[in-house]
């Protein structure tokens, strides 16, 4: 992936658009899992969280190359 999006004259690489998307995602599943209680069975917390930013990242960057842009 070496597409670059050009935003006011700044171009900026596309994996840093979806880095900023998967780590906005990983915090609202991050407070979502915490309200409900599930960290209290994680050995390690943020080792999990960031885990789930690379899902969430490789998930969005599959999911991108995949659709032809």
């Amino acid at each position: 992936m070496t597409a670059e999006i050009s935003i006011f004259g700044l171009y900026v690489p596309v994996l840093l658009l979806l880095a900023i998307v998967a780590f906005l995602c990983t915090m609202l599943t991050g407070r979502f899992l915490m309200r409900t209680g599930f960290y209290r069975f994680l050995w390690h917390p943020a080792l999990f969280e960031l885990a789930l930013f690379f899902i969430f990242l490789g998930s969005f960057s599959l999911v991108l190359t995949n659709s032809g842009y």
